[in-house]
Protein backbone atom coordinates (compact mmCIF):
# COMPACT_ATOMS: atom_id res chain seq x y z
CA UNK A 1 0.00 0.00 0.00
CA UNK A 2 0.94 3.56 -0.36
CA UNK A 3 1.00 5.74 2.00
CA UNK A 4 1.73 9.60 2.60
CA UNK A 5 3.21 10.91 5.83
CA UNK A 6 1.89 13.74 6.96
CA UNK A 7 4.60 14.95 9.82
CA UNK A 8 2.91 17.86 11.42
CA UNK A 9 5.03 21.13 11.92
CA UNK A 10 5.36 20.24 15.27
CA UNK A 11 7.40 16.97 15.06
CA UNK A 12 9.30 18.52 11.45
CA UNK A 13 10.73 21.35 13.82
CA UNK A 14 10.92 19.57 17.36
CA UNK A 15 10.69 15.46 16.96
CA UNK A 16 11.98 14.37 13.58
CA UNK A 17 12.92 11.06 15.41
CA UNK A 18 8.95 10.41 14.93
CA UNK A 19 8.50 11.17 11.00
CA UNK A 20 11.53 8.73 10.97
CA UNK A 21 10.10 5.96 13.40
CA UNK A 22 6.69 5.94 11.52
CA UNK A 23 8.27 5.31 8.00
CA UNK A 24 10.40 2.86 9.96
CA UNK A 25 7.25 0.42 11.10
CA UNK A 26 5.39 1.44 8.02
CA UNK A 27 8.23 0.25 5.48
CA UNK A 28 8.69 -2.63 7.59
CA UNK A 29 5.21 -3.68 7.50
CA UNK A 30 5.69 -4.01 3.41
CA UNK A 31 4.30 -0.29 2.56
CA UNK A 32 5.65 2.48 0.62
CA UNK A 33 5.81 5.93 2.54
CA UNK A 34 5.73 9.38 0.52
CA UNK A 35 6.79 12.43 2.20
CA UNK A 36 5.59 15.78 0.42
CA UNK A 37 7.28 18.65 1.08
CA UNK A 38 4.86 21.38 0.51
CA UNK A 39 3.29 20.08 3.84
CA UNK A 40 2.75 22.45 6.74
CA UNK A 41 0.50 22.70 9.39
CA UNK A 42 -2.45 21.60 9.94
CA UNK A 43 -3.64 25.24 11.42
CA UNK A 44 -4.84 23.46 14.75
CA UNK A 45 -2.85 26.89 16.47
CA UNK A 46 -4.68 28.84 14.52
CA UNK A 47 -7.87 27.27 14.76
CA UNK A 48 -7.71 27.21 18.15
CA UNK A 49 -6.63 31.04 19.26
CA UNK A 50 -9.57 32.39 17.55
CA UNK A 51 -7.78 32.94 13.80
CA UNK A 52 -9.98 31.15 11.19
CA UNK A 53 -9.13 33.03 8.49
CA UNK A 54 -5.71 32.10 8.86
CA UNK A 55 -6.50 28.14 9.68
CA UNK A 56 -8.60 27.80 6.28
CA UNK A 57 -5.46 28.56 4.41
CA UNK A 58 -3.99 26.11 5.69
CA UNK A 59 -7.12 23.43 5.12
CA UNK A 60 -6.33 24.51 1.50
CA UNK A 61 -3.57 23.73 1.70
CA UNK A 62 -3.41 20.71 3.28
CA UNK A 63 -6.21 19.56 0.68
CA UNK A 64 -3.84 20.72 -2.71
CA UNK A 65 -1.05 18.91 -0.70
CA UNK A 66 -2.94 15.51 -0.10
CA UNK A 67 -5.78 15.90 -2.72
CA UNK A 68 -4.65 12.35 -4.66
CA UNK A 69 -3.02 10.71 -1.84
CA UNK A 70 -4.75 6.81 -1.20
CA UNK A 71 -3.82 7.03 2.60
CA UNK A 72 -2.58 9.92 4.99
CA UNK A 73 -0.92 8.82 8.40
CA UNK A 74 -0.51 11.44 11.06
CA UNK A 75 1.81 10.50 14.03
CA UNK A 76 -0.19 13.38 16.18
CA UNK A 77 -3.53 12.48 18.21
CA UNK A 78 -4.24 16.34 18.49
CA UNK A 79 -3.32 17.27 14.30
CA UNK A 80 -5.45 13.92 13.79
CA UNK A 81 -8.47 15.22 15.62
CA UNK A 82 -7.85 18.53 13.69
CA UNK A 83 -8.29 17.88 10.50
CA UNK A 84 -11.23 16.01 11.27
CA UNK A 85 -13.39 17.99 13.48
CA UNK A 86 -12.22 21.43 12.75
CA UNK A 87 -11.93 21.48 8.99
CA UNK A 88 -15.44 20.96 8.02
CA UNK A 89 -16.44 23.69 10.05
CA UNK A 90 -13.63 26.20 9.11
CA UNK A 91 -14.55 25.25 5.75
CA UNK A 92 -18.26 26.20 5.93
CA UNK A 93 -19.85 27.99 3.12
CA UNK A 94 -16.97 26.58 0.46
CA UNK A 95 -19.42 24.42 -1.00
CA UNK A 96 -16.43 22.75 -3.15
CA UNK A 97 -13.65 22.85 -0.66
CA UNK A 98 -16.38 20.89 1.51
CA UNK A 99 -16.87 18.20 -1.25
CA UNK A 100 -13.09 17.71 -0.81
CA UNK A 101 -12.60 17.29 2.30
CA UNK A 102 -15.58 14.96 2.61
CA UNK A 103 -13.30 12.73 0.39
CA UNK A 104 -9.98 13.67 1.91
CA UNK A 105 -11.27 12.89 5.45
CA UNK A 106 -11.99 9.50 5.52
CA UNK A 107 -8.55 8.93 4.11
CA UNK A 108 -6.70 10.70 7.16
CA UNK A 109 -5.65 7.99 9.84
CA UNK A 110 -3.45 8.81 13.05
CA UNK A 111 -0.99 6.44 13.40
CA UNK A 112 -1.63 3.94 15.85
CA UNK A 113 -5.38 3.73 14.25
CA UNK A 114 -3.81 2.69 10.80
CA UNK A 115 -1.88 -0.25 12.43
CA UNK A 116 -4.59 -0.91 14.57
CA UNK A 117 -7.91 -0.71 12.20
CA UNK A 118 -6.93 0.18 8.56
CA UNK A 119 -4.34 -2.70 8.35
CA UNK A 120 -5.33 -4.71 11.23
CA UNK A 121 -1.70 -5.36 12.77
CA UNK A 122 -0.59 -5.33 16.46
CA UNK A 123 2.65 -7.01 16.67
CA UNK A 124 4.86 -4.82 14.58
CA UNK A 125 8.31 -7.04 15.72
CA UNK A 126 9.02 -4.44 18.02
CA UNK A 127 11.88 -5.42 20.30
CA UNK A 128 12.17 -2.56 23.41
CA UNK A 129 13.09 -4.13 26.89
CA UNK A 130 12.48 -1.45 29.46
CA UNK A 131 9.52 -0.48 31.75
CA UNK A 132 7.04 1.34 30.11
CA UNK A 133 3.84 3.97 30.29
CA UNK A 134 1.18 5.15 28.83
CA UNK A 135 -0.22 8.57 28.82
CA UNK A 136 -3.52 8.98 26.75
CA UNK A 137 -4.02 12.41 25.09
CA UNK A 138 -7.31 14.16 24.96
CA UNK A 139 -7.77 13.50 21.46
CA UNK A 140 -6.81 10.49 21.65
CA UNK A 141 -9.43 9.29 24.69
CA UNK A 142 -12.14 11.49 23.24
CA UNK A 143 -12.10 12.96 19.62
CA UNK A 144 -10.38 10.31 17.85
CA UNK A 145 -11.52 7.25 20.53
CA UNK A 146 -8.68 5.57 19.92
CA UNK A 147 -9.50 3.18 23.23
CA UNK A 148 -7.04 0.11 23.29
CA UNK A 149 -5.12 0.38 20.17
CA UNK A 150 -1.88 2.03 21.48
CA UNK A 151 -1.87 -0.22 24.40
CA UNK A 152 -2.10 -3.20 21.96
CA UNK A 153 0.64 -2.19 19.86
CA UNK A 154 2.54 -1.95 22.94
CA UNK A 155 1.36 -5.14 24.64
CA UNK A 156 3.07 -7.00 21.43
CA UNK A 157 6.66 -5.25 21.82
CA UNK A 158 8.98 -8.10 22.73
CA UNK A 159 11.16 -7.77 25.71
CA UNK A 160 8.76 -4.40 27.45
CA UNK A 161 7.23 -4.36 31.14
CA UNK A 162 4.41 -2.40 30.30
CA UNK A 163 2.79 -0.46 33.70
CA UNK A 164 -0.54 1.26 33.34
CA UNK A 165 -1.01 4.48 34.24
CA UNK A 166 -3.52 5.51 36.91
CA UNK A 167 -6.21 7.79 35.92
CA UNK A 168 -5.13 7.51 32.51
CA UNK A 169 -8.34 9.99 31.67
CA UNK A 170 -7.02 12.97 32.99
CA UNK A 171 -5.30 15.70 31.08
CA UNK A 172 -1.72 16.09 31.10
CA UNK A 173 -2.68 20.19 31.43
CA UNK A 174 -0.40 20.59 28.12
CA UNK A 175 -3.70 21.93 25.92
CA UNK A 176 -1.65 24.15 23.12
CA UNK A 177 -2.19 27.75 24.51
CA UNK A 178 -4.20 26.75 27.21
CA UNK A 179 -0.41 25.83 29.09
CA UNK A 180 0.51 29.85 28.33
CA UNK A 181 -2.91 31.37 29.08
CA UNK A 182 -3.76 29.73 32.68
CA UNK A 183 -0.12 28.54 33.54
CA UNK A 184 -1.08 27.92 37.11
CA UNK A 185 -4.08 25.64 36.33
CA UNK A 186 -2.01 23.70 33.86
CA UNK A 187 1.07 23.19 35.97
CA UNK A 188 -1.35 21.79 39.06
CA UNK A 189 -2.77 19.02 36.17
CA UNK A 190 0.64 18.47 35.23
CA UNK A 191 1.60 18.05 38.66
CA UNK A 192 -0.63 15.28 39.12
CA UNK A 193 0.11 13.25 35.85
CA UNK A 194 3.90 13.41 36.88
CA UNK A 195 2.78 11.64 40.54
CA UNK A 196 1.09 9.04 38.21
CA UNK A 197 3.40 8.81 35.93
CA UNK A 198 6.11 8.20 38.83
CA UNK A 199 3.93 6.01 40.45
CA UNK A 200 4.53 3.37 37.91
CA UNK A 201 7.94 3.36 38.65
CA UNK A 202 8.82 3.16 34.82
CA UNK A 203 11.82 4.17 33.02
CA UNK A 204 9.64 5.71 29.39
CA UNK A 205 6.01 7.33 29.14
CA UNK A 206 4.65 7.00 26.27
CA UNK A 207 2.24 8.60 24.34
CA UNK A 208 0.38 9.31 20.34
CA UNK A 209 0.94 13.16 20.56
CA UNK A 210 4.54 14.49 21.30
CA UNK A 211 2.81 17.64 22.97
CA UNK A 212 1.49 16.14 25.96
CA UNK A 213 5.03 14.47 26.11
CA UNK A 214 6.75 17.54 25.49
CA UNK A 215 5.01 19.34 28.51
CA UNK A 216 5.00 15.92 30.88
CA UNK A 217 9.02 15.64 30.12
CA UNK A 218 9.77 19.23 30.73
CA UNK A 219 8.29 18.59 34.14
CA UNK A 220 9.48 15.58 34.99
CA UNK A 221 13.38 16.80 33.53
CA UNK A 222 13.04 19.84 36.21
CA UNK A 223 12.17 17.07 38.95
CA UNK A 224 15.50 15.18 37.16
CA UNK A 225 13.50 12.01 37.90
CA UNK A 226 15.09 9.92 35.18
CA UNK A 227 12.08 8.98 33.10
CA UNK A 228 12.17 9.55 29.44
CA UNK A 229 9.55 10.71 27.13
CA UNK A 230 9.30 8.86 23.75
CA UNK A 231 5.94 8.90 20.96
CA UNK A 232 4.69 5.28 20.57
CA UNK A 233 5.99 5.52 16.84
CA UNK A 234 9.64 5.51 18.37
CA UNK A 235 9.06 2.79 20.49
CA UNK A 236 7.33 0.31 17.93
CA UNK A 237 10.59 1.38 15.30
CA UNK A 238 12.54 -0.39 18.06
CA UNK A 239 13.70 -3.60 16.99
Amino acid sequence: MRVSLFITCFNDTLFPQTGQATVTVLERLGHEVDFRPEQTCCGQMHSNSGYPREALTLVRRFVETYRDAPMIVVPSTSCTSTIRAQYPRLAAGDSALLAELDTIIPRVHEFTEFLTRVLEVEDVGAYYPHRVTYHASCNALRALKLGGAPRALLGAVRGMEFVDLADIEQCCGFGGTFAVKNAEVSTAMLTDKMRAVLATGAEVVTAGDNSCLMHIAGGLSRLQAGVRAMHIAEILACV
